[in-house]
């Protein structure tokens, strides 16, 4: 999941498919993204199935990208991410609109719910243990994010949201922090990662806001707890549509009602679950 979606042009080309659009000069003039990026994503996400290629033309030859479920299943990520960014990032080059949910007519702000019990949840509420199939080692991608560049930049629509999921170890750091770690050594003994690379992600969240420092120890700031609907529902979409065949990497538990805690988003107006088909940008 990080390996394809810790990529900012990638999720933008999503949203922008999960929107209507489907052809390749609609996705250059609605994204300010070159050619040759906006080639290389669409290819990666045809080839992981996020969207399928559909010729429509044939001389001269001209293709269409549909959606398709996978795809359409991650709208929650896409909308976990677009209210935290609204909410805590002030720095966007344009403010980010907010949401209606066309049920009910309501600009509204997604609310996590446990699917079996359907009270509100939050980090607080919900235990994480290792799975079958799960470990700190299997969960960093091998290949590492590429940086971007200074004309990658210009996107901007995530900028601080790609400094968790742009990055294999920002991304298991805040999932450690969530689980309860907080001293640099055990993040770099746990994740088994270059202490530079450690120092450097903690000084990014540090300087976001994400984490506070005292007494040597790195703690979740409200800013940071705030990301936690990202994390439940990309990791609740990866755990869908990659799964490994000895079970699920990651268990979670509601201690509300003791059950295997699924996320659902659900409408802080009318109080019905969101649907990615019936929400709109204002």
């Amino acid at each position: 999941m990080l390996g394809l979606l810790g990529d900012e042009w990638t999720l933008l080309v999503v949203q922008q498919a999960l929107l209507g659009t489907s052809r390749y000069g609609d996705f250059r003039s609605r994204l300010p993204i070159s050619n040759s990026v906006l080639t290389a994503r669409l290819r990666s996400l045809t080839d992981e199935a996020l969207l399928e290629r559909h010729s429509y033309q044939s001389n001269p030859p001209r293709s269409e990208y549909v959606v398709t479920a996978r795809s359409r299943s991650l709208w929650p990520v896409l909308v976990s991410i677009w209210e935290w960014e609204r909410h805590w990032v002030p720095d966007h080059r344009d403010p980010l609109p907010a949401r209606r949910h066309t049920t009910c007519g309501g600009d509204f702000t997604p609310v996590v719910t446990c699917g079996s019990c359907a009270d509100p949840a939050s980090e607080k509420d919900v235990v994480a243990q290792w799975g079958p199939s799960g470990s700190w080692s299997r969960s960093i991608p091998v290949v590492a994010t590429r940086r971007r560049s200074a004309s990658d930049q210009i996107a901007g629509l995530f900028p601080q949201t790609m400094s968790v999921m742009g990055n294999r170890w920002g991304f298991a750091l805040l999932v450690a922090a969530f689980v309860g770690m907080s001293r640099f050594t055990d993040f770099q003994s746990q994740l088994v990662a270059p202490p530079g690379s450690i120092a450097d992600r903690l000084s990014i969240f540090t300087a976001n806001g994400v984490f506070e420092m005292s007494e040597n120890r790195y703690r979740l700031t409200e800013k940071g707890r705030a990301l936690f609907p990202v994390l439940v529902t990309a990791l609740q979409w990866a755990q869908r549509w990659y799964q490994a065949p000895e079970g699920p990497a990651v268990i979670l538990t509601h201690t509300t009602c003791g059950a295997q805690f699924g996320a659902l988003l659900t409408c802080d107006q009318c109080g019905e679950r969101l649907r990615g088909a019936h929400i709109q940008a204002t």
